[in-house]
């Protein structure tokens, strides 16, 4: 067998190719006017809000003059009302201020805003982000909910620029806070909010009376709702990663947005939109679905070295429908974790706003992984839960291992009768491909059967790659050195930054990588020895063994930023799958056995089944076929 070492060669190619990523990476950093420009446009953006909350705190001055104004003040009257209409008597009221309604729950402290009626702050009090911050899913104007409508006489109206009158009563465990926007004592359009004291999710409820003549019948009423999410995670981009709108639609169905700089969508009969940040989610659900929903989704991390307090903004269109003249719109909303246990709990099909995967993916995940985990996890530590399941895991595909690992095992006793034909018919490609395929009918072996057990395990594998980075119960858990499986570990902080590596050294992947490079060293040693080499073809070992380089090297800078809690269990996996094969290789398998079962398996008539009949056949016609051209030449 060949000696597996490296030349001076190839040792001088890694080098290089080391030197030339090095240079790459240096070569692209951000140049002085890159970063006095992304300077510059953070001063912009800084100005711009104080030119808003200037502008907000003038319309307010204004306002509050008015309603302090003599009843003689007929000038100030009268050009509010060609502004406002009907809706000027809200700004007459006492209420009429930029002040806000501040409601507690056990899981809440909501913030409601005079102007505009809608929420100004959400607080999560049982969760704290990377810093030890509270979780805010709304603050200081990140937010903006809006009706926007046509009056009968041909006014256009804005509710996040009128003022609502604000009561809050108590109907029984239940606190109800009611915004009304007046046209009058007994003409209003309000917002009710219905919170219970346990929960995550309350009602909301679009309402009007006394407005059937005031809304213009003929002119939608959009809704738009606008959200900014805040950054929670300690890795920016690993969160984006997971950021994204996820909605419903046409009785059931869901999709999401996905991840580009600008996504857009328009989807028929929504039923809920969802603004999900990772682990915490913003979530608008309709009792009677929107006809239609233009959703937009904005990117707004420029580069992940640079501090970030966003990660995207996301924009909702919907129309609202009169009845009878009147508005009356109930819908849910739920601000709290993406948690899968919670969400489920609603019974609303919320469950698609976590990315299980698609297909068998998801099922894996809902019916086997997360079980299993709930069970474990209710009498283990986290990280203890991942070695358990990874063990489980392997033990319960440690067959369809030993299935690969014996077809390689065959395919190596079969190498020299297959270099044999190879020789023997190195002219004649056709009759080579024949006498190949004899080989291993005979044989009972065949150069695909290593491949299926492979593919078998792949749904596992990529199902439990989306299960943890989306399981909320590893955030904030800590095991060994790492304090937070859902994010990554650092053992060294880097003066510097790497592009798509990072500041910093994860000690996981890095244990991750070095499994990996002897599981391959193991593995693809094995499968050079068992692939014969056919004439004309390139030579793939020495592509093989370069690979067992670069895939360790690929896996480190992959998943230096993403959760220890996944680099644990692929580190895991590979230690046990690499003892997993010793044990096959030096306990279970015995070559020699395997070479005496072919050898017997060869003088036992094989019944070829109708497709190696046809195939055969057509081997046959095209042989035939290059002769008959041969004889013409």
């Amino acid at each position: 067998m060949e000696e597996k070492k490296l030349d001076i060669n190839s040792i001088i190619g890694f080098v290089l190719i080391f030197a030339i990523m090095v240079f790459m990476f240096w070569q692209n950093k951000p140049t002085e006017e890159e970063l006095a420009e992304q300077e510059k446009a953070k001063q912009e953006q800084v100005e711009a809000q104080k030119e808003t909350q200037e502008q907000e705190t003038t319309l307010q001055t204004s306002s509050e003059d008015f309603s302090a104004a003599s009843a003689t003040d007929s000038v100030a009257r009268v050009a509010l009302q060609n502004k406002l209409g009907a809706f000027a008597y809200a700004s007459t009221l006492p209420s009429a201020t930029n002040t806000e309604t501040l409601v507690e729950t056990d899981k809440f402290e909501l913030k409601f805003s005079n102007k505009g009626g809608y929420l100004s702050e959400v607080k999560l009090k049982e969760f704290v982000d990377f810093n030890k911050e509270p979780i805010y899913l709304i603050k200081d104007g990140n937010a903006r909910f809006n009706l926007s409508f046509s009056t009968t006489d041909n006014r256009v109206l804005n509710t996040q620029d009128l003022y609502f009158q604000p009561s809050v009563t108590k109907n029984g465990d239940i606190t109800v806070v009611s915004m009304k926007l007046k046209v009058s004592e007994n003409k209003y359009l309000e917002y009710l909010y219905e919170l219970k004291p346990d929960d995550y999710m309350f009602d909301f409820t679009i309402r009007s009376q006394g407005l059937s003549g005031i809304f213009n019948g003929s002119q939608p009423i959009d809704l738009d709702w606008d959200l900014k999410g805040y950054r929670h995670a300690k890795s920016i981009s690993y969160e984006n990663r997971y950021t994204e709108v996820v909605y419903e639609y046409e009785g059931g169905k869901d999709d999401y947005l996905g991840q580009r700089a600008l996504s857009e969508e328009t989807a028929e009969d929504v039923t809920y939109i969802a603004y999900k940040q990772h682990f915490f989610t913003t979530i608008l659900l309709a009792d009677s679905a929107f006809k239609t929903a233009k959703m937009e989704s904005h990117n707004l991390v420029k580069d992940d070295a640079v501090d970030t307090l966003y990660t995207k903004m996301f924009k909702t269109k919907m129309p609202m429908e009169l009845a009878g003249g009147e508005l009356n719109k109930t819908m849910d909303w739920y601000f709290g974790p993406s948690d899968y246990k919670t969400l489920t709990s609603y019974d609303r099909n919320l469950d698609e706003v976590m990315p299980l995967g698609w297909g068998i993916f998801g099922w894996i995940n809902r019916y086997v992984f997360i079980p299993m985990y709930n069970f474990l996890s209710g009498f283990l530590a986290p990280g203890i839960v991942i070695i358990l399941m990874t063990i489980i895991v392997r033990i319960l595909m440690s067959p369809v291992t030993y299935k690969s690992y014996l077809s390689q095992a065959k395919m190596r006793v079969l190498k020299p009768e297959i270099t044999e034909i190879n020789q023997k018919y190195k002219d004649n490609a056709m009759k080579r491909q024949q006498e190949t395929m004899a080989l291993y009918s005979k044989a009972g072996a065949s150069p695909m059967a290593g491949c299926l057990p492979a593919l078998m395990q792949l749904p596992v594998f990529y199902a439990l790659f989306m299960f943890f980075p989306s399981n909320f119960d590893l955030r904030q858990k800590s095991f060994l050195w790492a304090d937070d499986l859902s994010s990554y570990d650092v053992v060294a902080k880097l003066p510097f930054h790497i592009p798509f590596y990072g500041e910093h050294v994860s000690l996981f992947p890095l244990l991750a990588s070095v499994a990996i490079f002897f599981y391959m060293r193991m593995t693809t040693g094995q499968q050079v020895a068992s692939q014969p080499t056919q004439e004309g073809m390139p030579d793939m070992s020495k592509m093989m063994k370069y690979m067992i380089y670069i895939s360790p090297l690929m896996m480190l800078f992959f998943f230096n930023n993403y959760a220890s809690g996944l680099s644990l269990y692929y580190f895991v996996s590979n230690l046990i799958t690499i003892g997993i094969m010793l044990v096959i290789k030096n306990y279970i398998i015995d070559e020699d056995k395997i070479h005496a079962k072919i050898q017997e398996n060869k003088k036992k008539p094989k019944k070829e089944n109708r497709f190696q009949k046809k195939m055969k056949e057509m081997m046959e016609q095209a042989e035939q076929q290059k002769q008959a051209q041969q004889r013409k030449k």
